[in-house]
């Protein structure tokens, strides 16, 4: 999940159109998949503005879902739609337990890395990739970062993850910063 600097959260995208009665192929950021559709409205993020829809039917189809936009009744209008980011209301996402984040949360971050005897400043949080084993980092170099490499670092607590701290902005990572 992603954000901007909104109240609004990213936890979803519609892909393409499905069949020509208004219905759209969905895939959801959310974990569990279906915990997408528990949330209303959504909000979409379209080249004209963010506008709210209501999702009227779903179903799962191969292994994302498709769903029905209310008012929409044709291939056409949907089509208007494919390509559009899925967004929520921060205050609907669920409360988590002590040392869990949302990915929204992360972005943003500095990155510092505690390797050895060393601190060394590697970037800020990107984005989030998700990669079936574990979630990773993607740090982006800037202005003030040790050199301007952009670092993937596997979002493992405890092992290369040592401490996200949110009041101050920073994720503390013991990674190389040759690596």
């Amino acid at each position: 999940m992603t954000t901007g600097s909104s109240n609004l959260v990213d936890v979803g995208r519609i892909t393409a159109v499905f069949g020509i009665q208004g219905w759209v192929k969905i895939h959801s950021g959310t974990e569990p998949a279906e915990n997408l559709f528990e949330y209303d409205p959504w909000w979409l993020k379209t080249a004209h503005g963010v506008k709210a829809v209501e999702i009227d039917a779903v179903r799962p189809h191969g292994k994302g879902f498709v769903a029905h936009i209310k008012g929409v009744d044709d291939r056409d209008q949907a089509a208007s739609y494919t390509g559009t980011t899925i967004a929520v209301e921060r205050n609907q996402l669920p409360e988590l337990a002590i040392g869990e984040f949302y990915w929204h949360q992360l972005q943003g971050l500095s990155v510092i890395s505690r390797f050895g005897d060393t601190e060394t400043r590697l970037g800020c949080v990107s984005r989030m990739l998700e990669t079936g084993a574990n979630d990773v980092l993607v740090i982006q170099a800037d202005e003030t970062s040790v050199d301007d490499r952009e670092r993937l670092v596997p979002y493992i607590p405890e092992q290369y993850v040592l401490d996200v701290n949110l009041e101050a902005g920073t994720i503390t990572v013991d990674w190389d910063p040759d690596f």
